[in-house]
C-alpha cells in the first residue's frame, strides 16, 4: 500500500536524519580537533545500536505473535498505536527544543570524554544516540502495520527514508547544502505531527469498535457516499444504493492510513483529532513565548547562525556553519 510506504518513508527519513546529523557532528568535530582516532569508538557505538535495534525488532514481532496466539493481538495494537501517538509528538518537540544547540551539546560531552579518557563513554554515548532512533522505529512500524514490522522495513518507503537522510547528511557536512535546520524540522515535524494524530484517532477508533468505550454519538456524519474509507465501504454502498460513491475506496484507505481519515467518525474521534491539534498549538505557541525571552541583539545573532553550509571550515560569507 502506497499509504505505509509513504508513513515509513516519512518517519525513517526522520529516525535517520536525526542520528546521522548527530553522528556526523560527533565525528566532524573529532577530525576538527584532530582527534580522529576516536572515531572508531563512536561507529562501535552506531554498529551495536543497529545491531540492538535489530534485535528489538524480533523480539516485537515474537511478542506479538504470542498475543495474537493468545487472541490478544487487538489490545496490543491498541497500546501500539497511543504509544507511537505519544513518541512521535515528544520526538517533533525534543529536536525542536535541542536542535539549536545540537552542536554545542554534543561537542561539550565529548570534551568531557576527551579529556577524562573516557572511551566506554563514547561509545554509549553513539550506542544511545542512534539505539533512541532505532527503538522508536520499531514501535512506529508497528503501528503502521499492525505489528508485522517486516512489511515496513523491507518495503521501498523505509529503505528510500534511509537514503535520502544519507544523502542530505552527506551534502550537508560536505558544504554543499545551506541548510536553516531550524525550519527544515518544523516542516518534517509538521508531517509527523499530522502522522500521530491519524494515530491515537485510529486507536480510539479500534478500541470503539471491540467495545472497549462508548460514544455519545457513534455517527456525526457520514461521508461514504462522497468517499468511503476502504473498499469494503465501497462496495456496500453500491450493492444498498445501485450507484458508485464519487471517490474509490482505495482513496479513503489511503487517507486513513496516512493521516486517520474517517468517513462516518464518532464524536470521540472528532474531539480528539482537533484537541489534538489544539493542544500542539498551545504548546508551540508557548514554546514561541520562551525563545522570545532573550534581547534583541541575541536573537539576531542566534537567527544569523541558522543558516548553515555544511561542514566545518567551509563558510559562505558572513554564513555560521552547523550552530542550528
Amino acid at each position: 500500500m502506497a499509504s505505509l510506504e509513504i508513513q515509513a518513508l516519512l518517519i525513517t527519513f526522520r529516525e535517520a536524519l536525526e542520528a546521522l546529523l548527530i553522528v556526523g557532528i560527533i565525528t566532524t568535530y573529532l577530525k576538527r580537533i584532530k582527534r580522529p582516532e576516536y572515531t572508531k569508538y563512536v561507529w562501535i557505538g552506531v554498529g551495536l545500536a543497529l545491531l540492538a535495534s535489530f534485535g528489538a525488532a524480533l523480539l516485537f514481532q515474537v511478542v506479538f505473535t504470542g498475543f495474537a496466539a493468545m487472541g490478544s493481538e487487538m489490545y496490543l495494537k491498541i497500546s501500539i498505536m497511543l504509544i507511537s501517538s505519544i513518541l512521535l509528538t515528544q520526538m517533533v518537540f525534543w529536536m525542536a527544543k535541542h536542535s539549536k544547540n545540537l552542536k554545542g551539546e554534543m561537542e561539550s560531552k565529548l570534551d568531557t570524554y576527551l579529556t577524562t579518557g573516557n572511551v566506554i563513554g563514547m561509545v554509549f554515548h553513539s550506542f544511545l544516540v542512534v539505539l533512541r532512533e532505532g527503538i522508536e522505529t520499531v514501535f512506529f512500524f508497528a503501528a503502521i502495520t499492525g505489528g508485522n514490522i517486516e512489511k515496513a522495513i523491507t518495503g521501498w518507503g523505509a529503505i528510500s527514508g534511509v537514503l535520502i537522510a544519507v544523502v542530505v547528511c552527506y551534502f550537508f557536512f560536505k558544504g554543499s547544502m545551506r541548510v536553516p535546520l531550524k525550519t527544515f524540522f518544523k516542516v518534517t515535524g509538521a508531517f509527523i505531527v499530522v502522522v500521530a494524530a491519524g494515530l491515537l484517532v485510529q486507536g480510539i477508533s479500534v478500541m470503539q469498535d471491540l467495545k472497549i468505550i462508548g460514544s455519545v454519538m457513534p455517527q456525526v456524519y457520514n461521508l461514504t457516499s462522497f468517499l468511503p474509507e476502504h473498499p469494503i465501504d465501497y462496495a456496500h454502498y453500491v450493492r444498498d444504493h445501485g450507484v458508485a460513491p464519487l471517490l474509490s475506496g482505495e482513496i479513503g484507505i489511503f487517507l486513513k492510513a496516512l493521516f486517520g481519515y474517517s468517513s462516518m467518525p464518532s464524536i470521540e474521534e472528532v474531539v480528539a483529532y482537533i484537541g489534538y491539534f489544539v493542544v500542539i498549538y498551545l504548546l508551540v505557541k508557548e514554546n514561541g513565548k520562551e525563545k522570545t525571552a532573550p534581547t534583541k541583539q541575541t536573537v539576531s545573532q542566534n537567527e544569523d547562525k541558522q543558516e548553515v553550509s555544511g561542514a566545518y571550515g567551509k563558510k559562505a560569507p558572513g554564513v555560521s556553519t552547523i550552530n542550528t
